[in-house]
């Protein structure tokens, strides 16, 4: 049975699943901090009550893979705030201003200090090299 035209190349379709999957993956980052924060209480407790020896080092050894998630995991989510921004840039003209989902996008983006700025409004890069002694920019 063939399967119905799913239009594929459709933007807001695309802006919605780059949407979720930036929020699924923020979701995941906070996850796994708060999930090293219970193992380092946990272990802290293992440790005072003196558990066995082996058991505080698996434990350990646990925790120290929760560590290795953090950067990973976060890695990934900028990966996907990257990937949304420059989606978002690239389909300016033909997204609706109005859509849903490019309200929530936007919100998305600047929550994350990810602004949209359009090419007339970039601002002018200060050369720091010009600047003299005890001037600010």
């Amino acid at each position: 049975m063939p399967r119905k035209n799913t239009k594929k190349d459709d933007p807001e379709r695309q802006l919605m699943i780059k949407t979720k999957s930036c929020q699924r993956l923020e979701k995941e980052v906070s996850y796994y901090k708060k999930e090293v924060q219970e193992n380092e209480d946990k272990l802290s407790s293992m440790k005072e009550k003196g558990s066995d020896h082996y058991d505080v080092k698996k434990f350990q050894e646990v925790l120290d893979e929760s560590y290795m998630m953090i950067p990973d995991s976060r890695a990934r989510y900028e990966k996907g705030l990257d990937e949304l921004h420059s989606f978002m840039k690239s389909n300016e003209e033909i997204l609706a201003n109005d859509g849903d989902w490019i309200s929530v996008a936007r919100d998305f983006l600047n929550e994350n200090n990810r602004e949209l700025i359009g090419v007339d409004d970039e601002c002018p890069k200060t050369v720091i090299n010009d600047l003299k002694d005890g001037e600010d920019f």
